[in-house]
């Protein structure tokens, strides 16, 4: 590998850092011990979150040592956002989240060798911790005009609401998190979003405050925005989690396929760990054939084996050219068929009956007419067969899965029949 820091600009992944030569210098002379912080305020990670997972993989395929923190602690509390107060969740609640964190992130890092990572958890070094002490060895090195100037408590003081206490304390507790994993595990670098620079250089004050002479550092990666400017991660549906009972493989899969041409280079090199050569072929074929997707193919295919597998990968792209005509619909297994379809127009209805009905239900076609019409021209399939007859029904033995109904008009209009009862 080229030198990390070089490797990480390249792929647009140093925003920020305290001292960049110095920095430089000590992953040169490394193993550095570093660390990556994720609070579990949710009972997933979502793709967000892949930006920070896949800096750590990639910053210990280098050689230097991670230290992947969920923060039992932090987790209770929550990070001020900028427009409003967390609701709390209880400890029981965010100690499940923990566990569930924990094995989203522990398939990404290596847990073997000199540098072996380490999973770790805040609640170890608070829970048993007086607020007495906490003021005292921790809030006594924090000066308030200096927490203040952080953005998203600056833009709670302006609201109406305000911010609390509790979130307003959350940048001692993070800092306190960086002290402990240097005193426990010599860890001398904190990796993070830019949005947490605060919280980050936080840390390393308080270092420098109580382990006089300490060479620690600190790294920020850049928020991600779409060329649209709505939020990366975020669809119609809301977040794209990594949990495949939250966002399935095959939406997952089809989230990183419907990547707009104008964001697919940037998420590639930050997201992707093909070579440079590779990466550049492939912008260089979305320049020259965009409607190919051939990069968004690429990164859909490579993302959701590291998420979900390379079986669960193969079932989703075989379901998405089944849905399309270059497959076996009857060959897909139920909840792979389910996931693909609950992302198609749909319609229940009680019991079968002519397909240029079905048609009309689902809204493929405006009427019974327009149906007849597309069935009359060719462009009309039931499960991929097509439709000969303009009268023709369908029949309980062409359900899918005894529930489904595949329609499609022309090459790349479809939709999803399902029989049952109606709710």
């Amino acid at each position: 590998m080229t030198d990390i820091v070089d490797e990480l600009k390249w792929r647009g992944l140093f925003a920020q850092s305290t001292d960049e030569d110095a920095l430089r210098k000590a992953l040169a002379d490394g193993p550095v011990t570093f660390y990556c912080g994720f609070d579990p305020t949710a009972a997933s990670l979502h793709v967000g979150h892949l930006v920070q997972v896949l800096t750590v993989r990639r910053l210990q395929q280098a050689g230097h040592r991670p230290l992947a923190l969920v923060g039992g602690a932090t987790g209770q509390i929550g990070d001020p956002r900028p427009t409003a107060e967390r609701t709390l969740n209880d400890p029981e609640t965010v100690g499940n989240w923990v566990n569930r964190l924990r094995s989203q992130i522990e398939p990404f890092l290596s847990f073997e060798g000199e540098n072996a990572a380490v999973m770790v958890n805040n609640l170890d070094w608070t829970a048993n911790m007086s607020a007495i002490e906490f003021l005292r060895d921790i809030g006594k090195h924090f000066r308030v005009n200096k927490m203040l100037t952080k953005d998203s408590v600056a833009r709670r003081l302006e609201s109406e609401q305000g911010i609390s206490y509790t979130e307003f304390s959350y940048q001692l507790l993070q800092g306190m998190d960086f002290l402990e994993l240097y005193r426990r595990h010599g860890c001398t670098l904190q990796q993070g979003g830019s949005d947490q620079w605060g919280n980050l250089v936080a840390g390393l004050d308080l270092i420098h405050k109580l382990e006089p002479g300490a060479d620690v550092h600190a790294l920020a990666t850049p928020l991600m925005v779409k060329a649209d400017g709505t939020k990366f991660g975020k669809t119609e549906g809301g977040a794209v989690w990594l949990d495949p009972e939250m966002t399935t493989p095959y939406a997952f899969y089809q989230f990183w396929l419907n990547v707009d041409d104008r964001d697919i280079s940037t998420y590639m090199r930050i997201l992707s760990f093909k070579s440079r050569e590779e990466l550049e072929e492939l912008e260089q074929l979305t320049a020259e054939r965009p409607q190919a997707r051939t990069a968004q193919r690429a990164l859909a295919e490579e993302l959701t084996t590291l998420v979900h597998g390379a079986g669960q990968c193969a079932a989703v792209i075989n379901a998405s050219k089944a849905l399309f005509g270059q497959g076996d619909l009857a060959e897909l297994d139920e909840a792979t068929l389910a996931a693909a379809l609950s992302e198609l127009p749909h319609a229940r209805v009680a019991e079968l009956g002519q397909v240029v009905d079905l048609f009309v239900e689902v809204g493929l076609a405006p009427s019974r007419s327009g149906a007849r019409r597309t069935v009359k021209e060719g462009g009309a399939y039931v499960n991929n067969v097509k439709v000969t007859a303009e009268d023709a029904e369908v029949s309980a033995d062409e359900l899918l899965h005894g529930r489904w109904l595949v329609l499609r008009r022309g090459k790349k209009n479809l939709a999803a029949i399902e029989v049952g009862a109606q709710g």
